[in-house]
């Protein structure tokens, strides 16, 4: 009888979780789902809300706030009014630091962000940001690419930095297109973990590619 007795508690406790992990990925999939149609402020912003509120339901899964922190950072970019642009990086980055203590620790993905937050803060003023935070994205990208070779982000992100950077500072179209040319090679080549993780990128890589030409 006691041996029945364990059995359904066991039994029952299976069935709570694995419940608990299909709500969970049900909603993981929706959301990501819905990233590569996220072309404004608004629905970033709602995405990035949805992504926090799983995260904090589940307290466990590092992926729900490194999305989060994406679409934060995301949504700095595309806001017009600079003088949002910190405050909005700011979440980004406790996000990511959420998703790293998560974690255990930092990945190649979370250092992605990170170069991306620093490359947030830097916009708002170029010429007296690049010391701190240009520094600070090559930083990240460097140790992204470390982390994980096989990664195409931070090398898509390099060719980004090179994109928007003057010839006589070290950037230009011609090198932008060799990184870009590499890193859509990676992305070809590219496996995820898992279906929650990261695949964004190569849409991003192929239209800077197109300017480069």
């Amino acid at each position: 009888m006691k041996h029945l007795f364990v059995f359904a508690v066991a039994l029952t406790a299976s069935l709570l979780v694995n419940g608990q992990n299909e709500k969970y990925l049900n909603a993981m999939k929706k959301n990501v789902a819905e990233l590569d149609s996220a072309h404004d402020a608004a629905h970033l912003a709602e995405l990035g809300n949805n992504f926090e509120r799983i995260a904090d339901a589940e307290k466990t899964q590092w992926l729900p706030y490194y999305y989060a922190a994406y679409c934060q950072v995301m949504n700095s970019y595309m806001d017009a009014d600079k003088s949002k642009t910190d405050a909005i990086a700011d979440k980004a980055e406790q996000l990511i630091k959420k998703a790293e203590e998560v974690n255990g620790g930092e990945n190649s993905e979370t250092c992605v962000i990170k170069s991306m937050i620093a490359s947030s803060h830097l916009m708002v003023d170029p010429q007296t940001r690049y010391m701190k935070y240009g520094q600070a994205s090559g930083l990240e990208i460097s140790k992204a690419k470390t982390l994980d070779p096989s990664n195409p982000r931070p090398v898509y992100l390099e060719g980004q930095s090179k994109f928007f950077t003057p010839e006589q500072f070290g950037g230009g179209k011609p090198q932008a297109k060799e990184l870009f040319t590499k890193a859509l090679q990676m992305f070809d080549q590219f496996k995820p973990a898992s279906e929650l993780h990261p695949t964004w990128g190569k849409a991003a890589t192929n239209y800077f590619l197109q300017q480069c030409n």
